[in-house]
């Protein structure tokens, strides 16, 4: 290597084959030029043995050759074109370039020339073309890698940087998530998307749930098949036994109602109203008002009929000083009462009690007049008491009216009496 040349026109003052400075920015060092009259260029590179020493690499350029570090990458100047009649006085006018390959003089000194922008270079065009000084170098874009002299994608969506799904595309690649999430800020991760928050589409009740949201029903409702409406349940079409008398399906929910003559007992049972109670009966001042199940009955206060005579409220007395009263009952006492319809039977529906007893005396019970058709029977108890027995289910609204007589034998008397006990027996409409 020699001295540094100081400035471009001491280089150029040198004579041909004369050795001569090159400066190669930023270092300078010598090689020799070997100049002819002849118009071909001689390669030095391979012509001189160990052009150049050491790491250096030998590069061929017309007229002359130089040393630079084996990384450094050149475009070499095309051959100058021969042209018939040229002789020594015009190859002397032709200008010289006293700069390295990749240089141009500029002044006193030596420029790089950005081979990139005036397009002398050799990349392809998947490379991209960056400028070094003296040269330069074909890069593949960021997301591609060199093969040969071409750019291929980098597939990154082997490295799985995606938390769920990556989707490349040429020179990157992207992140996609599931259906029920969302990309978090560092566009990799994925994190769960409340969508009941973002109007998921329930109709009542939404929960949201790891990558999914679920729609409930409020109580009376069910999931519609689609997941999302929300359906009344029918629910008296389910059981019968919900209410005693009548469902009512309403949105969400049921109710009971009854009949007339009866109010709700709670949310499912019926219950009689007493309208004797309640003052809602349409009895007159000569009536008695008799409450029966669904209703009222409105009787006459005095229900004696001839040959009776009224001795007190309900008790009609036949004196035994009318010849019409001889074959019948002494007195009759007047009862109402009221019963269901398809009441299970047999079925004890009333007691009867002796309020006078003789001494000596036999009672017996039976019923004198009312059961047409077999639909009640009597069942003594003792000598003082029977029972009045339904023994056939019956269905109202109807009305018996039972004679329950007492006979009373006296046989060391030669005496025998009875007493009647008239029943009123109303059925109601229903079994409740």
């Amino acid at each position: 290597f020699g001295p540094i040349c100081q400035s471009v026109r001491e280089h150029a003052g040198r004579v041909r084959g004369d050795p001569v400075c090159v400066c190669v920015p930023p270092q300078c060092y010598f090689t020799s030029f070997s100049f002819s009259l002849s118009p071909t260029d001689i390669n030095e590179c391979e012509t001189l043995l160990e052009a150049c020493k050491g790491e250096m690499k030998c590069f061929n350029h017309y007229g002359g050759y130089l040393c630079l570090p084996r990384s450094a990458s050149v475009i070499p100047a095309p051959d100058p074109p021969s042209q018939p009649g040229t002789n020594l006085e015009s190859t002397a006018r032709e200008p010289f370039n006293p700069c390295p390959l990749g240089y141009e003089p500029q002044g006193d000194s030596c420029v790089d020339v950005n081979e990139c922008e005036r397009d002398e270079h050799d990349c392809q065009p998947s490379q991209q073309c960056i400028n070094i000084p003296g040269a330069f170098i074909c890069q593949c874009p960021e997301g591609y890698r060199k093969i040969g002299t071409e750019c291929i994608d980098i597939d990154e969506c082997r490295y799985r940087y995606c938390q769920h799904r990556c989707v490349n595309v040429p020179g990157s690649f992207s992140c996609q998530c599931e259906p029920g999430f969302q990309l978090a800020g560092n566009n990799r991760s994925c994190i769960d998307v409340n969508e009941c928050d973002m109007g998921a589409p329930c109709q009542q009740r939404c929960y949201n749930t790891y990558g999914t949201f679920l729609c409930r029903c409020d109580l009376g409702y069910e999931l519609g098949p689609d997941g999302f409406a929300c359906n009344d349940i029918d629910e008296c079409s389910y059981s019968s036994y919900l209410c005693q008398f009548q469902c009512v399906n309403e949105p969400g929910k049921f109710s009971c109602q009854c009949p007339e003559g009866y109010q709700l007992l709670g949310t499912r049972l019926c219950q009689d109203i007493n309208e004797c109670e309640t003052g809602e009966h349409q009895c007159t001042e000569g009536q008695t008002c008799v409450n029966i199940y669904g209703a009222s009955q409105c009787v006459d206060t005095n229900r004696c009929q001839s040959p009776y005579v009224q001795v007190s409220d309900n008790r009609c007395v036949c004196p035994v000083t009318k010849p019409a009263c001889r074959d019948l009952p002494f007195s009759i006492v007047q009862r109402y009462m009221s019963i269901t319809s398809e009441r299970s039977v047999p079925s004890d529906i009333f007691q009867i009690q002796a309020t006078s007893v003789y001494p000596g005396a036999y009672n017996t019970f039976r019923i004198r007049s009312g059961d047409h058709d077999g639909d009640f029977y009597i069942r003594q108890i003792n000598n003082i008491s029977a029972m009045l027995v339904l023994a056939r289910a019956v269905t109202g609204p109807q009305e018996y009216t039972l004679d329950l007589e007492m006979v009373s034998v006296n046989p060391l008397l030669s005496y025998q009496t009875s007493s009647a006990l008239r029943l009123s027996v109303y059925v109601g409409p229903y079994a409740f």
